[in-house]
């Protein structure tokens, strides 16, 4: 059985987000657990995802959102833990008007691919990352990008409720993995 670790970004992602439905439905996925998701430590948020994917009964497949996309780029340069794949979802461009000052630290990418396989997730009118940006993204971490039309940041105020498509996506970077 795949694990996976949902990865929300700040604030949490609450009962009405996609990945807190995923969660709620599919006992393989569990969330990582930082000590603030109203003001995240980037520290700590590191942490917690090592202590996360130490957990893990196997190599995992990450489900990220937002910051956390950002949190996966910095992690998987200092941990040699092994992850299964990574679906990175709304990327947010730290020089976006809307990017908050409490992120900051998440916001010097390192440079270069991923070191497992991933998919990055964007909208056509994201207000914290622009399509152009996500594709820079993923070109810069090696990553595949499916583009899937105005659905803003892609969370619970986009109103896709349980996302089959976005479970879809997600089953088919699993398999290629």
């Amino acid at each position: 059985m795949t694990h996976f670790i949902i990865l929300p970004g700040s604030g949490g992602s609450g009962p009405a987000h996609w990945q807190s439905r995923w969660e709620s439905a599919n006992p393989a996925m569990r969330r990582f657990l930082p000590s603030s998701w109203d003001l995240p430590d980037f520290t700590d948020w590191l942490a917690a995802l090592e202590a996360a994917v130490i957990a893990a009964p196997e190599p995992p497949v990450l489900v990220a959102h937002s910051l956390s996309c950002l949190l996966i780029a910095h992690w998987q340069t200092i941990s040699q833990r092994p992850v299964k794949a990574a679906l990175l979802v709304g990327v947010p461009d730290p020089a976006s008007a809307v990017f908050p000052g409490y992120g900051m630290a998440f916001a010097r990418i390192p440079e270069g691919r991923l070191r497992f396989p991933s998919l990055v997730v964007t909208s056509t009118d994201d207000p914290y990352g622009s399509q152009e940006y996500a594709q820079a993204r993923a070109r810069q971490w090696g990553s595949r990008i499916a583009v899937i039309g105005p659905f803003g940041h892609i969370n619970a105020d986009s109103g896709l409720g349980d996302w089959p498509e976005g479970l879809a996506l997600l089953e088919g970077l699993v398999s290629e993995a």
